[in-house]
């Protein structure tokens, strides 16, 4: 992904998915590591295969349930560096940056 490209990428995480199992009895949400997982995917499927990714900011905002459609959307103001966030419509689910090395 070139700098100040931007791209969209659907997400949904289906009941089923394994890191879903406890998080929560009766209340299930996806928990951040497993969007954060989707996340280096999107990434990674520009990028091609990466050295793990610190995470110099995160904040989750909503919850995102299993079966609901999100989107991803990342941005690369410069090589090795993503901003990301994921939206349920309009609504902020989760932002934040990974980068490289």
């Amino acid at each position: 992904m070139s700098a100040l490209a931007s791209i969209h990428v659907p997400l949904c995480i289906m009941p089923t998915h394994p890191g879903l199992s406890g998080h929560f009895p009766g209340q299930p949400v996806v928990p951040g590591v497993v969007i954060l997982d989707a996340v280096q995917q999107a990434i990674e499927a520009e990028a091609g295969a990466l050295p793990p990714l610190r995470l110099p900011q995160v904040k989750f905002a909503q919850p995102l349930l299993p079966g609901e459609a999100a989107q991803i959307l990342l941005e690369s103001p410069v090589p090795g560096r993503w901003r990301f966030r994921v939206l349920r419509g309009e609504a902020l689910l989760a932002s934040g940056e990974m980068a490289a090395g």
